[in-house]
């Protein structure tokens, strides 16, 4: 399996590549040693930022303040910092 993340004391940096304007957010896998996710909202003012992060609280079981945007706030190439205990559930996911 491809890693798309990397351990950094208690976080986990996700490398993500958000593809926005999808009729509904899912994991659409892994290209490019980055997560592919679909994002059900549009690039305009912050939404698909916001949907980015409250589609991955809502899948890894974490609140959406502790999922920060480190990188690529106007790009679809990001970088995200979740707990490190999300990692089991972030496997699962793209896994599944």
């Amino acid at each position: 399996m491809e890693t798309v993340y990397e351990i950094r004391g208690d976080s986990l940096l996700l490398r993500v590549k958000a593809v926005p304007g999808a009729s509904r957010s899912e994991c659409a896998g892994v290209k490019d040693g980055r997560l592919r996710l679909r994002i059900a909202a549009a690039p305009e003012d912050g939404k698909a930022n916001g949907e980015l992060r409250a589609f991955l609280a809502k899948a890894l079981g974490c609140p959406k303040r502790e999922i920060r945007l480190l990188s690529g706030e106007k790009s679809r190439l990001k970088t995200l910092s979740l707990p490190a205990a999300s990692r089991e559930k972030l496997e699962a996911l793209i896994g599944g």
